[in-house]
């Protein structure tokens, strides 16, 4: 159902996790999005410079001028508030379609999930995902 949403949008995956990960940040520079990414800075580099052509993304100098930080421009931050809008739609149909005790088994199974994650790691997992 994930995998779907991404075949509708404007750029492809990849970008998509990119425009993600600024998101998630607010501002990064490109050497963050690599780390994020497990990519190589040039490709980093390639696929921000795309999403900037695109009016996705925009690079900001910081104070000092040589640290150059990465944001999402409007457009950018719309285009994920569709995808979301999107697949939040294509799960509330397949909700609606469940039965109540399975949405409530379904409930409690993620609760549970959520609970061996915190933990696994010992904090509450990281507010990023795919676009949900």
């Amino acid at each position: 159902m994930w995998s779907g949403g991404h075949l509708n949008a404007p750029v492809p995956a990849t970008q998509l996790r990119v425009l993600f990960v600024v998101e998630r940040y607010g501002s990064i520079n490109v050497t963050g999005v690599a780390t994020e990414l497990g990519a190589l800075l040039s490709s980093a580099s390639r696929l921000c410079g795309r999403l900037e052509a695109t009016g996705l993304l925009e690079r900001v100098p910081g104070p000092d001028r040589r640290a150059i930080t990465l944001r999402l421009t409007p457009r950018g931050a719309d285009l994920l508030a569709d995808l979301r809008r999107v697949r939040r739609g294509a799960l509330a149909e397949v909700l609606a379609g469940m039965d109540t005790d399975d949405r409530a088994a379904l409930r409690l199974g993620l609760e549970r999930f959520h609970e061996a994650v915190v933990r696994q790691r010992g904090e509450a997992p990281l507010g990023f995902s795919m676009p949900a």
